[in-house]
């Protein structure tokens, strides 16, 4: 556990500075230095390892519960996925959110995906269509490797995609 301490590290109180404020520091020139209230803190090797490492984990979580967001249709109303070529980490989630010239789905052309993924499990029926906008559809690939989708609706029309799993 940590403990307070008068002649620990000292944190001073900046509440007494000024923007713009400068110090000469050269020579025989002194700084003065407003009285600030200090506070001391004095903590173990040991507990500031654990903090390390809790911080860090806490990091790493959160970075696998990010997300990246696939527009379904461009803002000028184009057939296509916005961004088209994109890379995520594994089990990163991506968001893919209908934007324009819905309705549109999700489909993982099961000849274009790693060996072993089920192409059925992470795809959106071809029946299943995403009709009003913001609408999403949302898939968490966990196998490292190249995913090629597209939307049945407008697949004819160039609307594909791919994905690099890192």
């Amino acid at each position: 556990m940590a403990t307070v301490t008068s002649a620990a590290v000292a944190i001073p109180s900046f509440t007494g500075l000024k923007a713009g404020a400068t110090a000469k520091i050269c020579g025989a020139s002194k700084v003065a230095a407003s009285p600030a209230p200090m506070v001391g803190v004095k903590a173990s090797l040991k507990e500031v390892g654990v903090a390390v490492v809790a911080t860090a984990a806490s990091a790493v979580l959160a970075s696998n519960a990010m997300a990246i967001e696939v527009l379904l249709g461009s803002d000028d109303g184009g057939l296509a996925f916005v961004p088209s070529n994109f890379s995520v980490s594994v089990g990163e989630k991506i968001v893919f959110k209908n934007n324009a010239g819905f309705p549109h789905n999700v489909v993982f052309d099961e000849d274009e995906i790693p060996s072993g993924v089920d192409a059925g499990a992470i795809s959106m029926s071809e029946d299943n269509l995403l009709n009003g906008p913001g609408e999403t559809y949302s898939v968490t690939l966990r196998e490292k490797g190249t995913y090629t989708f597209y939307c049945a609706p407008h697949q004819g029309a160039g609307m594909v995609g791919k994905v690099t799993v890192n």
